[in-house]
């Protein structure tokens, strides 16, 4: 009986105190999950559920954690299996020291979300983890040791990161591993040799860090590996043969990694293999003619090499393959018949090469060709008559070549056509398309061919046509369609030069048109007044016509006209005021017309020179010569013949004087006689004056590699300025003075001025403002916020555009880096050293003897503007990263562009604000686009700076 007692009071305390006790460790989950949140930053509140409900009815064997988001348990709620804290906008740095409770999860999902600082070493505490996934977060620091003690792990996704330091190599100690991502996350070193070791591996993605040394060879043993992505890093050497034993491999990516040396042959081994990208190396040579073998092939991509000879014949037995890329490089040869018999082809892309002969003549028949660019080349005969036969060609691109014959019978109702670009060819014969039945065509460039027979007079069926160009088909002929300005997305009508005779129809809808060219053709009657409905316009040139009647004054209700070229036409009647009010009007030129009356006083009249003006007879006032009657000299003719009287007299005084200065001088010989051209903002000081203040010059560190000395000097009015000599050859010194004044005509807010020079046959001074404060190089790393980043780019753009778009021809900078960008009194950047190097080159000889050769060699100024936009690109992107981007170029294209775009943020100290995020963004967008390794893919400055303009006034 005492025992039976004994018993029962042991079950007692059985049931109050152990029952208590399952509950509170089964809840070990909750409460370490709390410990977790309190680390954690939440601003969206995403973790509101987590909390404990005191008095609640859960079951003590239960897991309170079971019902919180984010958390998944097994069946009965009494284990954590899967934590997913993805996409929840957490932040914050993670200690780890919870994660020692959770021996059951097997999954644990942190991704897309701001954590930072170091990966916590407690995460390898997960014992039975399977899935880790921590990938597009902000952990930085080395990698920590002790992953290798996932002995479970399956998948690892760590891309975009903030990785420093090596590619772990204990990860190939993991036996079960399929999945590993660790691309865009900044590590570095080479990729372990060790690698080659994975027992399990299917997957591994390693693009997009900053990766060196070799290729291991190892990794041909990956026998499992299907998918193959390490490329967009920076290795040496050439690519190991023993890929080629990777068998089971059908994605391989190893573009843009600085890779050298030949394509393996060997690589004709992996049958398997459906998508392989070398694109963006300097790989060299031939491509294998064993690639053939790759039969499950579907996507080639060897673009933007340095291979060269033909397209191997053999490609005709890739009949899967729907991709072939071969565009930028040194091949040439003829395109084989066979690539018109690939069935799945969709895209041919291999312009920039050096192809000749002939594109086959079925191309397109048997195919369900999409995208075919074949420009600039040297390809000849006619466009494949079945090019769109399949019936979904979207983008046809031929330009560049010599092409010739009609357009094509299946591109007349090529219904799926959205791009067309067959400019700078030989072709001829009626534009043949039926506009009707091209609902989708939003660009056609046909220029610079033969054309004839007219613009077609039902092109306004094309309803979603963006831009049309058929300038200069010299023989095209006809008029301009009536109906043309009906095209509600239109944006740009070119077709200069092309003997179109008739007028200008009348602008009855054109709301998105930005840009009329019809300049070099034999238009007559007036310039119809509804113009003024098209309030997008920028640009308007319809000089060299036969245009008659008044100017409309209509034309200043444009808000954003930009150009306006009238030159050479017969208008007649006064200039109307009313365009002063053209705010936005950067050139102007109204020459060679028959204007009469005085030309009007606005600021925007007196901002163009002399040229603007010219050819106008019976046209007066500044700066052309004074109007007759205008000016009653000191109010009275009685006066004013006093005053004329001694003016008189002091210009002979003034004769005497210089007859016998000259005379003083001749006797002394004039080998070094100095002179004195001054522009608007310095006084007219003599070639004496001059030299006399360099004598206590100071000398001051030149911020350009052009040979010449630069010093400050203070002249007798004391006016500091900067001084540049330049030494030239006395035989192109009038070519030169001649560039010099362009370059001093040149005014801009954003520009540096050029305020004289001074000069004798064996050198010149070049007189600039003297500021200050610096230049941009100097005080990059100056913490600024963002505002007065975007003011610096926004100055710089728009000084650049000035001498690209509105100097008359463009002055091309030349030399444009952040030091050559100097800070005003204001801290308004100012763009000094323009033109010199074109100077110097024209001192060298290298260019014309006078300025109209120079203006005639216009390759070489097309190449330089090219230039200034790729350095305006790098000068951006110094800006964003605060100096650190300065000579990476090369490493920024590498990374991967969320990357990048999260780095830069970072470094603009963004924080959450969104509209701040998308201006940075649009920003670093147009750097990109500028530093294009291939100049015809960079837009222009004035496209730049419109793509910058878009953007809202930045805070203040």
């Amino acid at each position: 009986m005492g025992i039976f007692h004994f018993l029962c009071l042991q079950l007692l305390v059985t049931l109050v105190f152990f029952e208590p006790a399952l509950s509170a460790d089964a809840d070990v989950y909750s409460e370490a999950l709390l410990s977790l949140k309190k680390e954690l930053v939440d601003d969206q509140n995403s973790l509101s559920d987590w909390i404990l409900s005191p008095g609640g009815e859960t079951s003590p064997e239960k897991v309170t954690a079971c019902s919180w988001s984010g958390v998944s348990c097994n069946e009965n709620s009494t284990s954590i299996l899967g934590l997913d804290l993805s996409r929840k906008g957490l932040g914050g740095e993670l200690s780890g020291k919870q994660f020692s409770v959770f021996k059951e999860v097997t999954i644990l999902n942190l991704s897309a979300n701001s954590f930072s600082g170091q990966l916590p070493v407690g995460i390898f505490n997960l014992s039975g983890l399977a899935t880790l996934d921590i990938s597009r977060n902000n952990f930085s620091g080395h990698f920590p040791s002790g992953v290798s003690g996932l002995r479970d792990l399956v998948v690892l996704n760590a891309f975009s990161n903030s990785f420093s330091g090596p590619v772990p190599a204990e990860l190939s100690q993991l036996e079960h591993l399929k999945v590993l991502n660790l691309a865009g996350s900044y590590f570095s070193g080479p990729i372990p040799s060790e690698f080659g070791s994975f027992k399990s591996l299917e997957f591994i993605h390693l693009a997009g860090n900053s990766l060196s040394g070799k290729i291991p060879p190892e990794l041909g043993k990956l026998q499992t590996v299907t998918h193959m992505e390490i490329g967009y890093n920076s290795y040496e050497g050439s690519i190991p043969w023993q890929l080629g034993n990777i068998s089971a491999i059908e994605y391989l990516d190893i573009a843009d990694a600085n890779l050298s040396g030949l394509i393996p042959s060997e690589l004709s081994n992996l049958t398997k293999l459906q998508s392989l990208f070398l694109f963006k190396n300097m790989l060299t040579g031939l491509i294998p003619g064993e690639f053939s073998r790759m039969i499950s092939l579907t996507d080639l991509d060897l673009s933007v090499n340095l291979i060269s000879g033909p397209i191997p014949e053999s490609f005709s037995e890739l009949k899967n393959l729907r991709l072939l890329s071969l565009m930028y490089n040194e091949m040439n040869g003829t395109v084989p018949e066979g690539i018109a018999d690939l069935p799945s082809l969709e895209t041919l892309l291999i312009w920039n090469n050096y192809f000749t002969g002939s594109l086959p003549s079925s191309l397109g028949k048997n195919m369900k060709l999409k995208y075919i660019d074949v420009s600039t080349n040297s390809l000849v005969g006619a466009v494949p008559p079945d090019i769109c036969s399949g019936g979904v060609l979207i983008k046809l691109i031929l330009f560049s070549n010599k092409f010739a014959g009609s357009l094509p019978p299946s591109l007349r109702n090529c219904s799926s056509l959205v791009r067309l670009r067959l400019e700078d060819n030989s072709l001829s014969g009626e534009i043949s398309l039926t506009f009707s039945l091209l609902p989708d065509i939003t660009y056609i460039d046909i220029s610079r061919n033969n054309f004839t027979g007219g613009v077609p007079a039902e092109i306004h069926q094309a309803s979603k046509l963006e831009y049309f160009n058929v300038s200069y088909n010299s023989r095209l002929g006809g008029f301009i369609p009536e109906e043309i300005w009906s095209l509600s997305f239109l944006q740009n009508f070119s077709a200069s030069s092309c003997n179109i005779s008739g007028n200008v129809p009348s602008f009855d809808s054109c709301q998105s048109l930005s840009v009329i060219e019809l300049n070099g053709n034999s238009l007559f009657q007036s310039l119809p007044k509804s113009v003024s409905r098209c309030q997008a316009l920028e640009r308007i040139d319809l000089s060299n016509n036969h245009l008659t009647g008044l100017l409309p004054k209509e034309l200043a209700s444009l808000p954003t006209l930009r150009v306006l070229d009238l030159s050479h036409n017969n208008f007649t009647g006064p200039i109307p005021a009313k365009l002063g009010d053209l705010s936005s009007l950067q050139y102007l030129n109204v020459s060679y017309n028959d204007f009469t009356g005085s030309i009007p006083s606005e600021k925007v009249f007196r901002s163009m020179d002399g040229s603007a003006f010219a050819g106008n007879a019976r046209l007066c006032g500044e700066p052309l010569r004074q109007c007759p009657g205008s000016v009653a000299i000191l109010g009275s003719k009685g006066t004013g013949k006093l005053l004329l009287v001694l003016l008189l007299c002091v210009g002979i005084v003034a004769l005497f004087a210089a007859l016998a200065f000259g005379l003083f001088y001749f006797r002394k010989g004039n080998k070094g006689q100095w002179k004195m051209v001054s522009f608007d903002g310095l006084p007219r000081f003599t070639a004496k004056d001059i030299l006399k203040s360099f004598s206590s010059a100071e000398s001051v560190e030149s911020t350009t590699s052009l040979p010449a000395l630069v010093c400050k000097a203070v002249l007798p009015t004391g006016i500091t300025v900067l001084v540049k000599n330049m030494e030239w050859d006395a035989k192109r010194m009038k070519a030169m003075m001649e560039y010099i004044t362009r370059m001093g005509n040149a005014r801009h807010v954003n520009l540096i001025r050029l305020l004289g020079f001074c000069y004798n046959k064996q050198m010149a001074y070049l007189l600039y403002d003297y500021l200050p404060n610096g230049n941009l190089a100097e005080r990059m790393r100056i913490k600024r916020d963002w505002s007065a980043k975007y003011r610096i780019v926004m100055g710089v753009a728009r000084g650049l555009c000035f001498l690209h778009h509105d100097c008359y021809p463009a002055i091309p900078h030349g030399d444009l880096k952040s030091s050559n960008v100097v800070f005003d009194e204001n801290m308004e950047p100012r763009l000094t050293e323009f033109g010199l190097t074109y100077l110097v080159r024209m001192n060298k000889g290298s260019m014309g003897g006078t300025v109209s050769n120079l203006e005639a060699d216009n390759n070489a100024i097309r190449e330089q503007l090219q230039m200034d936009v790729y350095n305006f690109g790098e000068i951006i992107l110094e800006i964003l990263t605060n100096g650190r981007s300065a000579n990476a170029v090369g490493s920024i294209r590498s990374k991967p562009r969320d990357v990048l775009v999260r780095e830069i943020l970072v470094e603009n100290e963004v924080g959450t604000d969104r509209s701040l995020q998308e201006e940075i963004k649009t920003v670093l967008e147009v750097a990109m686009l500028c530093i294009q390794n291939r100049a015809s893919d960079r837009p222009s400055i004035s496209d730049a700076l419109k793509l910058l303009s878009v953007l809202k006034p930045p805070r203040k």
